[in-house]
């Protein structure tokens, strides 16, 4: 079966998977994706990568609501970047802003491997199917509590 991604999309598609992957690294190693850190500015220039390159993947030949959905990532890291200037020092509000952005971030990864993966019967065979609206609620579970876990462990005191 050929290989229906075009040169854009493939580096669309290897860079959205490093901001995903550098995101968790992230998540793991800190506890939250940190703007200030390195590993949180690497996130923020992949994911500004990946929804700038999706500007230029246009199947339909016109905007759709992935492309909206960039839009709202783009703003949001906007947000959780000058969110301690924004709203003062409340760390929770910049740890749900680069968390949403990163759980945003899935609807269109997982919706484009189901609909592609594998090659020569796809998972799903639309946007809209049941599979695709699971996976997201799934998605939207394990995004809850994420943000719990997170917002927890900021509660914590932390030893001197």
């Amino acid at each position: 079966m050929p290989n229906h991604l075009s040169p854009l999309g493939i580096f669309h598609t290897v860079i959205s998977i490093l901001a995903l992957i550098v995101a968790f690294i992230a998540l793991f190693r800190d506890g939250r994706i940190d703007p200030r850190k390195a590993i949180g500015k690497w996130y923020i220039a992949l994911t500004v990568v990946t929804c700038l390159t999706s500007f230029g993947i246009m199947k339909t030949g016109h905007f759709t609501p992935a492309h909206g959905l960039s839009v709202l990532v783009l703003v949001l890291l906007l947000l959780g970047i000058y969110a301690r200037r924004l709203f003062g020092d409340r760390q929770w509000i910049e740890v749900l802003l680069m968390t949403l952005t990163l759980m945003l971030s899935f609807i269109p990864a997982i919706t484009e491997t189901l609909t592609r993966l594998p090659l020569d019967n796809p998972i799903a065979a639309a946007p809209d199917a049941s599979i695709i609206k699971m996976s997201n609620l799934g998605l939207l579970l394990v995004f809850g509590l994420g943000i719990f876990y997170q917002l927890r462990k900021l509660r914590k005191p932390r030893l001197a």
